[in-house]
């Protein structure tokens, strides 16, 4: 679980500040850099914690790695959410506020859609525990990602 709580205080760190100072001009894309270093990083977690056979993991990584995909999607989405929320904290709106919260109930909604949309591609690879052991270390991270995000962004004025 350690190794979770790094990898997550590292994901939060990319996603709230050096994802904005990397917009800067740089020739060398950084902010690739580190999503790809928190998704081995990730990826290496899982390994450790499924315990997965070799006949297992040969199945299971294809399927990991298109989840992983799609849910890049989702994060993607959720770090512009929040940096409109972050552009219009000083003045936010009525109109805005709702505007973020109906953007945030989407991406939760299709969040929880993908879970179900895997659950059986996951459940076609592995055992019944394996896969409810992968869910709750996805629902581990990312209650981990949503506490560390939640600490630092201010409730709305």
């Amino acid at each position: 679980m350690k190794k979770v709580l790094s990898l997550v205080t590292m994901f939060v760190i990319c996603f709230l500040f050096v994802v904005p100072v990397c917009a800067q001009d740089k020739p060398v894309d950084t902010n690739e850099l580190l999503k790809d270093k928190i998704r081995a990083d990730k990826k290496l977690v899982v390994a450790e914690d499924m315990q997965l056979t070799d006949a297992e993991a040969k199945v299971f990584w294809p399927v990991y790695e298109g989840y992983q995909k799609e849910q890049a999607k989702l994060y993607e989405r959720y770090k512009n959410l929040v940096t409109e929320y972050a552009k219009n904290y000083e003045t936010m709106t009525d109109k805005m506020a709702k505007k973020l919260l109906d953007d945030f109930m989407r991406i939760e909604s299709d969040r929880l859609k993908l879970k179900n949309e895997y659950l059986p591609k996951f459940r076609k690879v592995l055992s019944e525990k394996k896969v409810a052991r992968y869910y709750q270390l996805e629902n581990k991270i990312d209650a981990i990602v949503n506490y560390e995000v939640a600490k630092v962004i201010p409730l709305v004025k």
